[in-house]
């Protein structure tokens, strides 16, 4: 109502459309308008209407908050300069130009609130037909930011029915600008590749990702696993797997998790995560016999650290094993049942004694299953 009083043209944009169009209820909705930054401020501040302070303004965004939401409201542009990281605007009012600029076609269309669809680059047709294309020449959309060649991976992990239905020209295009993503700082390819690793696809695109000469710009070792990689994306499907937990399918050393980290800065969490899976996947696996979990058990037991249990649910995704993985889901760690406390009053005084009669108990328990109650230890105490 307010753009209209003014006459300003006001439609919804980019993913927000394709989400509605594809049936689905977006995230969050972003607007674009012919309106410019400071008609936009005057505007709602004359309206009574909060603006959240975000740096977006000299890109043409203003963020205004209505019924305990925020809504991004972007001028229609024309990016001047390009460095393949970000672009100077300039303001324009034309619809089809700033289409134009967007990265895919399914991400490039609008929406009129009166459920009218603005469609310059057949983006409706690519969706409904589940093509991922650039807007345009794909070189040239590249070049204006290159982490589009992961987004590109990205939507075609969402949207494309099959693997390997690329137009030649793109993967060309990708190919040969693929050194354009060492100059994209870590955090932004990270944000894009955790989606990709989550998405269909993912090890038709990751291989790709090897074939079209990207993966040493982004931190994947120049010899990744792949026979390992396609095995453990297979296993892992319905799993709900973490990223880290995908990509370290591709990792031989633990090196390579340590160069992953210097290229993309990960979490502490997702280094500590790689690294140990790295270090367990091949040892620690289900027994034979009656007790299968009881290695990890084991492992969870013994272990001093905090988040011990996730980190075997991951071990377990990976390798692929998931009726152990809900059984222990279900496990509850047992607590072992004797205390110094208990020790003292049969009179064991020193602590050193206490330390190493523990230790032994403790050893007892495990052999138990965990199943020995404090009557049973202390009664192996008094044997021991």
């Amino acid at each position: 109502e307010l753009f209209e009083k003014k006459n300003y043209e006001l439609r919804i944009a980019g993913g927000a459309v394709r989400d509605l169009l594809s049936g689905m209820t977006p995230q969050d909705i972003d607007f674009a308008t012919t309106a410019t930054p400071s008609e936009m401020k005057e505007m709602f501040t004359s309206a009574g209407v909060r603006l959240i302070n975000n740096k977006g303004e000299k890109h043409g965004t203003i963020t205004a908050r209505l019924h305990e939401q925020n809504f991004e409201i972007t001028t229609l542009r024309i990016d001047v300069v390009t460095d393949g990281r970000h672009a100077e605007v300039e303001f324009t009012t034309d619809w089809e130009k700033d289409a134009e600029r967007r990265d895919l076609t399914v991400n490039s269309m609008f929406l009129g609130l009166d459920g009218m669809l603005y469609d310059f680059f057949n983006g409706y047709e690519d969706l409904k037909n589940k093509k991922i294309r650039f807007v345009g020449k794909a070189s040239e959309r590249i070049q204006e930011d290159y982490l589009r060649i992961l987004r590109y991976f990205r939507f075609y992990g969402r949207i494309a029915e099959d693997p390997g239905d690329h137009e030649p020209t793109t993967l060309q295009a990708i190919k040969e600008n693929a050194k354009g993503l060492a100059g994209i700082s870590g955090e932004r390819i990270w944000v894009e590749l955790k989606k990709i690793l989550l998405g269909n696809h993912v090890n038709h695109l990751v291989q790709l990702m090897y074939e079209l000469d990207i993966a040493q710009y982004i931190g994947l070792p120049l010899d990744g696993n792949l026979e390992e990689f396609a095995r453990v994306t297979k296993n892992i499907q319905n799993l709900s797997p973490k990223p880290m937990t995908v990509l370290t399918a591709l990792f031989k050393v633990k090196d390579d998790v340590t160069n992953l980290d210097l290229r993309l800065k990960i979490s502490k969490e997702e280094k500590n995560l790689g690294l140990f899976l790295v270090k367990h996947r091949q040892e620690l696996t289900k027994a034979a016999g009656p007790e299968p979990l009881r290695p990890y058990q084991d492992f969870i037991m013994d272990s001093r650290e905090a988040n011990t249990n996730s980190k075997i649910y991951e071990l377990l995704k990976y390798q692929g094993e998931e009726h152990l993985l809900r059984e222990i889901q279900q496990w509850t760690v047992p607590s072992f049942p004797v205390s110094g406390h208990d020790l003292r009053k049969m009179g064991v005084s020193s602590g050193k004694e206490i330390g190493a009669a523990l230790q032994q108990l403790r050893d007892e328990w495990k052999k138990s299953g965990y199943h020995m109650d404090k009557e049973e230890l202390l009664s192996c105490l008094k044997k021991l």
